[in-house]
């Protein structure tokens, strides 16, 4: 939906310090534009839940991460969220992949449809839907306001055919 370099700039001009994620097909193709550019710094992690947890530490140690994966890897990330959003306070922001959002009529079928909005709202995750080019400037000022909130914030995008 956006371009990597695209995502870069804002995420530089929003401060975050590192992206932490896991690769994949959609979102994963920002990669090598961040990569490239070295600011953010990109972490790649081996699972999704883990990738809280780096990031935990990095805003612990006075970083400030942003989260980076799909909607499958949030809901295998349910014990990491716990403990790094509720049992330590974290207010850790994420970007996450929203699968088969967008060919829902030719995907049918898929349950992170099903599980995705609820398991964020369960994890009192604080989202915004994107479904549009046209809401790109909704990412950076989402994301401010949670940080200026000091709460969990993420960005739910949608994935598919555009």
């Amino acid at each position: 939906m956006f371009s990597g370099e695209k995502i870069c700039t804002l995420l530089e001009q929003l401060g975050v310090t590192h992206v932490v994620t896991v690769p994949d097909s959609t979102i994963g193709r920002w990669q090598a534009a961040i990569k490239e550019r070295g600011t953010p710094s990109l972490v790649r992690v081996c699972r999704e839940g883990e990738a809280w947890q780096v990031a935990a530490g990095l805003q612990l140690g006075g970083a400030a991460p942003l989260v980076l994966i799909q909607c499958t890897g949030l809901l295998e990330s349910g014990d990491a969220i716990r403990n790094a959003l509720h049992d330590f306070g974290l207010p850790l922001f994420a970007i996450i992949g929203y699968r088969s959002y967008l060919n829902q009529d030719t995907l049918p079928g898929d349950t992170c449809l099903v599980f995705t909005e609820p398991t964020l709202d369960a994890w009192k995750i604080d989202y915004r839907l994107i479904t549009m080019l046209s809401q790109f400037d909704d990412i950076g000022a989402h994301f401010i306001a949670c940080r200026d909130a000091g709460k969990p914030g993420a960005i739910l995008l949608a994935e598919g055919k555009a």
